[in-house]
């Protein structure tokens, strides 16, 4: 008899059938539009990540091409092996100034091309005295050419054509440029050199290495 009436006091429905609590519906049904959202942003991020990859290649390829430096006419700015970037399109925008180390196809070989930097400008004159330049009379300061690189020979003067820039090394005893070769025309010059990226200790800006050594 007692099993009989605690059959009687048992629940007639299952625990399936009872109802969830109402607090806890929302949370359920979050669930997918947060999964949602998650997919969403990802997508997002994925091809804004894909879009920024692809400037920046776009920026590299036409733009800046890299070259790699052969030789020590350049230096201490540049050594030999170094890898840089030269910006091709600078100079379609902006002129060449007096101090810009420029890339351009040797005058006596176009298959070979030169780094050099830009000494004197169309109509200037140039005239080297014991290692001193003077352009027009004045004397240029050179803080980027090291007291051990100077050249102390003589040179010119000479009057730069129009058209043509007189380019020389910073490493003026090793240097083949504008005084054995004479100026470059402006259409030899297809990019100026703006960035060191390889090795790691020179990576930064060349116009910046330069503006640290003439303050």
């Amino acid at each position: 008899m007692e099993s009989t009436d605690e059959k009687h006091l048992a629940p007639t429905t299952s625990p399936a059938d009872v109802p969830a609590p109402a607090s806890s519906l929302p949370a359920a049904a979050e669930r997918p539009s947060t999964a949602h959202s998650l997919r969403h942003e990802i997508r997002v991020w994925t091809r804004d990540l894909l879009i920024a990859i692809g400037l920046a290649l776009v920026i590299i390829v036409f733009l800046y091409q890299p070259v790699k430096v052969e030789g020590t006419s350049m230096a201490p700015l540049l050594s030999d092996q170094e890898r840089i970037f030269i910006n091709k399109f600078v100079y379609r925008f902006e002129p060449i100034q007096r101090g810009d180390v420029v890339v351009f196809w040797y005058p006596l070989d176009r298959s070979k091309s030169f780094i050099k930097r830009v000494i004197g400008l169309p109509g200037e004159t140039v005239e080297i005295r014991q290692g001193i330049l003077t352009v027009n009379g004045n004397v240029v300061p050179e803080p980027y050419v090291p007291p051990q690189y100077e050249d102390l020979n003589d040179f010119g003067p000479m009057r730069v054509p129009k058209d043509n820039y007189f380019v020389m090394g910073d490493h003026r005893i090793s240097s083949n440029d504008s005084r054995v070769f004479g100026p470059v025309a402006s259409r030899f010059i297809y990019g100026r050199a703006v960035f060191a990226y390889w090795p790691v200790e020179h990576f930064g800006s060349l116009a910046a290495a330069t503006e640290a050594k003439t303050k």
